[in-house]
């Protein structure tokens, strides 16, 4: 059995760290995009979510040479990739072995309650998975932004 994919979440792309800022006013000025202003920020790790209109996101990392969170020779989760939600990550590392498929897995580096599961398709493209409705990446599952209410003065 297949590990039920449920939606393309991100597509992450990787840039050198001195050149996040000049990406991002690429893909707002000639793409049109917004940058999710919520994203987190990653020690060592510049970079913006990129809005899409089809509520899904692209990545930008910046980072020179293996990042910081790098679990070894190619487990760095700021490698090109693209990100998939799934119903559950425990089922979906139960398919994967059983399958007997190799990842690497890691806690998320914006939230403990994330966990992500990477791989490789068999040409060395990085596949992430996710469980659905744990992350930033559909701006439609985002809470909204509460509005800020000036205090009454005391006179």
């Amino acid at each position: 059995m297949a590990i039920k994919v449920l939606e393309l979440h991100h597509h992450g792309i990787r840039v050198k760290r001195d050149k996040a800022d000049e990406c991002k006013a690429f893909y707002e000025g000639v793409l049109g995009l917004n940058a999710d202003a919520g994203r987190p920020t990653i020690p060592g790790i510049p970079g913006y979510w990129m809005d899409l209109p089809d509520d899904t996101q692209i990545h930008i990392m910046g980072c020179d040479d293996v990042s910081p969170y790098a679990k070894g020779p190619g487990q760095d989760p700021t490698r090109f990739h693209v990100a998939l939600a799934v119903p559950s990550v425990p089922e979906a590392k139960a398919e994967l072995d059983r399958m007997g498929v190799k990842y690497w897995t890691m806690t998320s580096l914006v939230g403990p309650e994330l966990e992500q599961i990477f791989m490789d398709d068999p040409n060395g493209n990085m596949v992430e998975l996710h469980q659905i409705g744990t992350c930033r990446c559909k701006k439609s599952d985002r809470p909204a932004p509460t509005a800020y209410t000036a205090p009454r003065s005391m006179a």
